[in-house]
């Protein structure tokens, strides 16, 4: 297995187009991909600061760690048998396939992986 990383953190927004223009103009991170309104990321120097839009806010609008996994339902499972509660069960996403957590802590946290080629 590939060591998982934090991928990203996300951010849902009520106007992409507008955090973007805070998040690199206001404050200097590099747009490094942006999908319409639906999704931008911006380089934040080792972790990359994801914007999302509405029909892509997959937290409620709460802030959270994305982790990048090989294989999003076996991550599931070992963090569930861990004590993790599923908020949203793994589902094919635009870009990736990804699951939505709440640690036994309750904070919100994301696994996600590539799409398959």
């Amino acid at each position: 297995m590939d060591t998982p990383r934090i991928g990203n953190v996300l951010y849902a927004v009520d106007d992409v187009t507008a955090a973007v223009a805070f998040y690199r103009d206001g404050l200097g991170l590099p747009l490094t991909f942006q999908d319409g309104t639906r999704y931008a990321a911006l380089n934040g120097g080792g972790v990359v600061l994801a914007l999302v839009g509405a029909d892509q806010d997959i937290t409620g609008g709460v802030p959270a760690a994305a982790i990048k996994v090989t294989d999003v339902d076996a991550a599931v499972e070992r963090a569930t048998a861990a004590g993790a509660t599923v908020l949203r069960a793994p589902e094919r996403g635009p870009h990736e396939i990804r699951a939505v957590l709440r640690d036994p802590a309750g904070n919100t946290v994301v696994l996600y992986s590539a799409l398959p080629a």
